[in-house]
Order: structure tokens, then C-alpha cells, then sequence
């Protein structure tokens, strides 16, 4: 499979949707839970989520397109989103995620991106040269990842509750 906005796009598209379906509701035991030290919570990756949302997909869209390679990416705060969760609910949080996503992807749609536009570039400070259509597709790979994230970390919950089941939980064994 090769890169497609269309294809791209759904996949971020429906984000807000399944984590509002997998956590919405939830125990603060299930979103509080990590993988260990060092790793987030679910509670966490949807703050990150909504950081990003905020400071990184569409203004390095933005930079791209106006500026391209002339100026480099700020470089991602990957903590920037302690503040966000502080006293918030995943309610509160799952919709400020959704409404961010919808903004930013109503944005997106209005690019009316084609291939001459998804092949224009920008400098990230650590990759340097980076496409358009690379950073959409890391976009969605980025969400996809988040989702397996917090379900390893709730999965994690039960990791000695499975007995000896634990051999056959894949999840539990990376």
C-alpha cells in the first residue's frame, strides 16, 4: 500500500470517534494505567493528541506551504501536554480532541491538496527534508499508534490477572 490522502484522511478522520468509543466512560483505574515508566496513560496520549492538534500537524502544513524548506519545523514539545489533562476529564478531553481534529481537518480539505502540493517540502530539525505527503502519512501512522498504545497500556491493567494465559497474550509480551 502507498501513500493516498484519501485514504490517509479517513483513518484521521475516524480517530476521535474510536477513542471516544474505546475510553469515554471508563474508570480512572483503565485511563490512568500505563506501561511502565517513561510511557503514557490513555489519559495522557489524548492530551498529546490534542497538543498536536495544537502546535504540530497543521502549522507544519502551514510551513511548508508558505515557506517550505526555508524555515525549519519547531521542534515538538513531546511534554507540552502536561497542563492540558490537569484537572480535566476524559469527557472534557475526548471533546476538545474531536473539535480540534474537525478544525484541522476542515482545514486541510480546503488545501484542496494534489500531487505537486503533497510533494512540496520542509525541514524537520532532526530528519531534515521531509514532503507534505510524508507528513500526512505520519500523521495517520502517528494515530494508529496511539490507539495501540493505549490499548497495550490497558491491557497492562490485567497482565498478571491472565495467569498463565499470559503466554498466549501477544499484547502483553512485547
Amino acid at each position: 500500500m502507498s501513500f493516498d490522502l484519501v485514504e490517509a484522511l479517513e483513518i484521521l478522520e475516524r480517530t476521535p470517534s474510536v477513542l471516544n468509543s474505546l475510553l469515554q466512560g471508563l474508570s480512572d483505574t483503565w485511563l490512568a494505567g500505563n506501561e511502565g515508566e517513561g510511557t503514557f496513560s490513555p489519559m495522557e496520549v489524548i492530551g498529546h493528541l490534542i497538543h498536536g492538534e495544537k502546535t504540530d500537524w497543521v502549522e507544519r502544513i502551514r510551513i511548508i506551504l508558505d515557506e517550505g524548506e526555508e524555515r525549519t519545523f519547531d521542534p515538538y514539545d513531546h511534554d507540552g501536554f502536561r497542563e492540558e489533562v490537569k484537572g480535566k476529564h476524559s469527557g472534557q478531553l475526548l471533546q476538545k480532541f474531536h473539535r480540534l481534529r474537525v478544525e484541522n481537518l476542515r482545514y486541510v480539505f480546503d488545501l484542496k491538496l494534489d500531487e505537486e502540493k503533497l510533494s512540496r517540502t520542509g525541514t524537520h530539525p532532526e530528519l531534515g527534508t521531509v514532503t507534505l505527503g510524508q507528513l500526512i502519512a505520519t500523521w495517520a501512522v502517528h494515530d494508529i499508534s496511539h490507539i495501540a498504545q493505549i490499548c497495550r497500556a490497558m491491557a497492562r491493567q490485567y497482565g498478571d490477572d491472565v495467569g498463565p494465559w499470559r503466554k498466549y497474550m501477544n499484547i502483553l509480551n512485547r
